[in-house]
């Protein structure tokens, strides 16, 4: 047997000190697929009920090319595996060799909050399979899980906790840091309201108002996309005003929509048929929130029928 024949060890990705890294565990009914979604939502790679022993070969992949778009990677792991604290130990310590330290996130819930829940889901306790009472698996989950608990870099108590205060939670703790992008995320729509009103959207402006140059023939055939239409645009009257109020509007708004726990919001920007005022608009609202650190993505609805 050669060297090349030897199981290799998972490469650490080259960002590996940057690289966020989350483990979520906790009590059986705490909310731990919730947790996932939320920080599927915040552009991690998410992957649940993996075995800790995969954990390190999970991270390796962050390395390839086409994991670089993802902010981190969020693994849910429970008590489902045998020798699930000795795994998870062992996984610690695989990542540690890699230069990684791992967050560890436990939520937990007060018995008779998890007693509610499975009666609402009519789901088994993984521990239930050994015979246990559902009573009985809930003791005996939270006297196991103890040693990680006390491990854990933050425990929430979701007993009183929605759906919205846990993404709160969550984001505050995960967003916090200077350099990367907001959780809230945001799609510009430019549409033509002779063509409809995108039905996603959650603010629509009127831009009927801005000077068109659907009557200037030069510019006719060109789009919001080109600059001479962005400039004739944008310099008519009251158009700077109305960008730099609608920006300011924007951004006072979001935080606050953030802080309240959503994580996505459909700005739309109309004119008569979404190819020049709108577009123009458009281009220059990504731009200032990009600036923002916002992640904002842009859809150009209707310039190919405008």
């Amino acid at each position: 047997m050669t060297t090349s024949d030897l199981p290799q060890s998972p490469q650490p990705p080259e960002n590996a000190g940057e690289l966020q890294v989350c483990i979520v565990t906790g009590l059986s009914g705490a909310g731990k697929s919730t947790a996932l979604k939320v920080f599927e939502d915040m552009g991690h790679f998410v992957v649940d009920g993996l075995p800790a022993s995969l954990a390190a070969d999970m991270v390796g992949i962050m390395s390839r090319p086409s994991m670089g778009h993802f902010k981190g990677i969020a693994l849910g792991m429970d008590l489902r595996q045998s020798s699930f604290l000795d795994e998870i130990n062992a996984a610690l310590n695989s990542l540690a060799a890699q230069r990684i330290r791992p967050m560890l996130l436990f939520l937990e819930a007060e018995k008779q909050e998890l007693f509610r829940r499975y009666a609402t889901t009519r789901r088994p306790h993984p521990l239930e399979r050994e015979g246990m009472g559902l009573d009985a698996a809930l003791l005996a989950e939270r006297s196991r899980l103890r040693p990680l608990r006390e491990m854990a870099d933050l425990v929430i108590d979701t007993s009183r906790f929605s759906i919205h205060d846990l993404r709160r939670a969550i984001q505050k703790r995960w967003t916090g840091g200077k350099g990367h992008l907001r959780a809230m995320r945001v799609h510009v729509i430019s549409f033509g309201f002779k063509y409809g009103v995108p039905r996603e959207a959650d603010m629509v402006f009127d831009l009927r108002f801005l000077k068109n140059p659907y009557f200037v023939e030069s510019l006719r055939p060109l789009s919001g996309k080109d600059k001479p239409v962005a400039e004739y645009v944008l310099s008519s009257a009251g158009a700077g005003e109305f960008r730099n109020r609608l920006i300011d509007l924007l951004l006072f708004l979001l935080p606050l929509m953030e802080a309240e726990g959503r994580y996505r919001i459909t700005i739309a920007l109309g004119c008569t048929g979404g190819r020049h005022r709108s577009v123009a608009v458009a281009e220059e609202l990504l731009q200032a929130l990009r600036q923002a650190d916002y992640p904002t993505a842009l859809e150009h609805r209707h310039l190919e029928l405008g």
